[in-house]
């Protein structure tokens, strides 16, 4: 079988400036760690780098950097980070990128924004000039902010649009599971009805909090697959954020905050996913592989 990552992160807080990074999560995960990390069982593996979020003066910093380390992380695309609302500063930014062959996509990350933001004027204008220069949207928002995805892929029908961590449902954890909400149900399909607009099965160990099992997630990539179909749907890893989970028990000096950056989940996820997969019937290579590969227009 084959692989490609449709959503891994790499960064190095001694490299560039990241506000965000707290606990195990702040230290260097990049070309050693990702090998220690490695699946396997798949006999050809590639990825998608997905902006990790620097201090914005850094984003084109940061895509200079993977570009550097992409043969040795198997990236084979860039989806760089940038502000989609800021004119001709938006217009001036997505120039630049372009001067970097790897770069296939951005994301402006809204999960953090207001409301509304992804359907204002200013977004609308900076949306329309990614879809004209062929290049794909990361839509990473929580489920409340579905609908504003769905009125971006209405207003910008030309832009390819690819949602992040199934939009990040509620799933708990794998001693106290959730099922699927009504709101994000009915939201993810009306999202899913934008022919545009595909989904990534990724980040759901992170919404659980490292405390998972398949048994708590296959309801909510069932609930994907119903919206969106076989073939709008990509594995990503979310790797290293997904990879986080509670420290083992009876660890020295453990308490109920910590955690660990685990070596086994990314592929723990990647079997996972590729189980459901055969379970349902579906082309595996599909959605390991070869849907990301054609949305992201890697071949």
């Amino acid at each position: 079988m084959r692989l490609l990552d449709s959503h891994l992160h790499l960064w190095d807080p001694d490299r560039l400036d990241y506000a965000w990074l707290e606990g195990p999560l702040r230290a260097r995960f990049a070309v050693g760690e990702l090998r220690a990390s490695a699946i396997q069982g798949f006999e050809e593996q590639a990825a998608v780098f997905v902006q990790a979020d620097p201090v914005e003066s850094q984003t084109l910093d940061e895509v200079g950097w993977v570009s550097g380390i992409a043969a040795a992380t198997g990236v084979r695309g860039i989806v760089a980070g940038a502000r989609l609302d800021r004119g001709a500063a938006t217009t001036a930014h997505l120039a630049a990128l372009a001067a970097f062959p790897l770069v296939v996509g951005v994301r402006h990350l809204l999960q953090g924004e207001p409301d509304g933001l992804a359907t204002s004027p200013a977004f609308l204008d900076g949306a329309a000039l990614v879809a004209e220069r062929g290049w794909t949207f990361d839509a990473c928002v929580r489920a409340s902010q579905l609908t504003d995805v769905a009125g971006l892929a209405a207003a910008v029908p030309e832009l390819l649009i690819v949602l992040d961590h199934l939009g990040k449902p509620e799933v708990g954890t794998a001693d106290a599971p959730r099922s699927p909400g009504a709101a994000w149900l009915r939201d993810l399909d009306a999202l899913a009805a934008h022919p545009r607009v595909s989904c990534k099965l990724s980040g759901l160990p992170a919404e659980a909090g490292g405390r998972w099992d398949a048994a708590q997630v296959v309801p909510f990539l069932d609930a994907a697959l119903e919206a969106f179909g076989p073939d709008r749907l990509m594995w990503g890893s979310d790797w290293p954020v997904s990879a986080v989970q509670p420290a083992p028990a009876g660890a020295a000096g453990r308490d109920d905050t910590d955690e660990i950056v685990a070596a086994g989940a990314r592929e723990a996820w990647a079997r996972t996913v590729a189980t459901w997969a055969g379970d349902r019937g579906l082309d595996v290579d599909a959605v390991l592989w070869r849907n990301a590969e054609r949305f992201y227009d890697l071949r």
